[in-house]
């Protein structure tokens, strides 16, 4: 051995070293992640504190590679899997009109089927709309609907669970978590943060979801019960509900004007969609806009929230090895124009309705497996991160639209091409009803 060879044996061996501990940090992450609704996100915020945001978002970027690589290989050839079974659909079939015992006639909600992504790439009933049952309203008209489909043509394992929610007969609502979106500005003293659905609207619950990403992962605005946590960004896509109770999905600099009318708002990564197009930025392969800073081709679980052109329909998807734009191909092919990411990660992303449990109180149900989840999350049990919910409505809403809703041009990344398409003539999306919508602008 050389003298120069035996003084850098040490340095190979440190190199070495740090790889290793590279690998048995993933694979320790990639355990707790994957096995627990709380050690994974400890152990990811304790690593945050020593080694800092970037460099635990590169370590995950580096194990969901490994895992991606992994799974290629151990599935090749492997066909898109059903979930559940699928009603025959029937011929021209247009959903009647409903009344509840409550007494007001709801317009007709079914949506239309949208089959699947790639004809030649999907499981049995994708695209196909199935009800999804509220047993604790059983009178009511069916007010939510959930589909799968499989957008990503290269990973039949890529499966996303999209539900499809009538705001005709629903309210959105945003809360904060007890902890996260963490604030960022002055609030008052007294501001309460109890990170659940407040008891006097368990009656209506239908539905609850996660929400967005924690505040040091892009520092995304949110406002809620009249407070700002986190202060809006311009290019950001914002989830908004209005005074009047419509909802809207949009990059904040195109309705900062209207923010006097807003009751809540929560901020989210620039809009996969606005308008019919998508975002420039998912055509870039190298695009990291999607992930916090986990890169937008990383292969993850991750979350998105849309709505119809009508804005009518409100759309919620959580998928299973996605890429940001296999969301957003798989949202808007299910009839979201406007689409927006949410939270991403094993442990967050989750949909659950509610029924009663043994004990007689609210209980969580998941809308599928593999959901990470307790019976008492968002009612009994408080929620560490912002979330939203669904409640019933007690009569129909006169319109959709926001009163002050105006042409929005997407912030697509300067592509001039994409801007011109977005003020072009919009046309029909498969997403539509089956039947129209009375108090539906025309």
């Amino acid at each position: 051995m050389s003298q120069n060879q035996a003084h850098n044996h040490p340095w190979r061996r440190r190199i070495g070293g740090g790889v290793g501990a590279a690998f048995a940090l993933g694979a320790l992450s990639w355990v707790l992640v994957h096995s627990t609704t709380w050690a994974g996100p400890l152990f990811a915020n304790t690593l945050r504190s020593v080694i800092g945001t970037d460099n635990v978002a590169h370590l995950e970027d580096f194990v969901y590679a490994i895992e991606d690589r992994v799974t290629r290989i151990r599935r090749r050839g492997e066909k898109p899997q059903a979930h559940w079974a699928v009603p025959e659909p029937k011929p021209n079939h247009v959903a009647p009109a409903a009344t509840s015992d409550a007494g007001p006639a709801w317009p007709a909600f079914e949506p239309k089927a949208v089959g699947p992504v790639h004809k030649s790439w999907s499981a049995p009933g994708d695209g196909q709309w199935v009800t999804v049952e509220d047993p604790r309203h059983a009178e009511a008209p069916v007010a939510m609907y959930k589909t799968l489909v499989h957008p990503d043509p290269n990973r039949s394992w890529g499966e996303l669970f999209v539900v499809a929610i009538d705001l005709e007969q629903t309210d959105l609502h945003a809360a904060a978590g007890t902890h996260e979106p963490k604030a960022e500005a002055p609030i008052p003293k007294d501001f309460a943060r109890p990170g659940r659905v407040p008891p006097a609207e368990h009656a209506a619950l239908v539905a609850a979801f996660n929400g967005g990403f924690m505040a040091e992962h892009g520092h995304y605005g949110m406002l809620v019960n009249g407070v700002t946590l986190v202060k809006p960004r311009d290019l950001s896509c914002s989830v908004i509900g209005y005074h009047d109770g419509t909802v809207e999905v949009a990059t904040w600099k195109s309705v900062s004007h209207a923010a006097d009318r807003m009751d809540w708002f929560r901020q989210t990564p620039a809009c996969m969609f606005e308008n019919n197009v998508m975002h420039v930025g998912l055509r870039h392969p190298e695009t990291r806009l999607w992930g916090a800073t986990l890169d937008g081709d990383t292969v993850i679980r991750r979350s998105a929230i849309g709505l119809d052109e009508s804005r009518r329909v409100l759309y919620v998807g959580i998928g299973n090895n996605m890429t940001a734009r296999a969301l957003a191909e798989g949202m808007h092919h299910c009839g979201a124009i406007d689409v927006a990411q949410l939270d991403v990660n094993w442990s967050y992303p989750k949909f659950l309705t509610y029924g009663i449990g043994k004990d007689g109180e609210l209980e969580a149900r998941a809308l599928m497996d593999g959901f990470e989840f307790t019976p008492g999350d968002y009612v009994t049990k408080s929620a560490f991160r912002d979330f939203f919910y669904v409640t019933r409505r007690a009569a129909p809403r006169a319109s959709h639209a926001p009163t002050q809703s105006t042409e929005r041009v997407p912030e697509s990344g300067g592509d001039a091409g994409i801007r011109a398409a977005a003020v072009a003539p919009k046309t029909p999306t498969t997403g539509t009803l089956a039947a129209p919508c009375p108090s539906c602008p025309k």
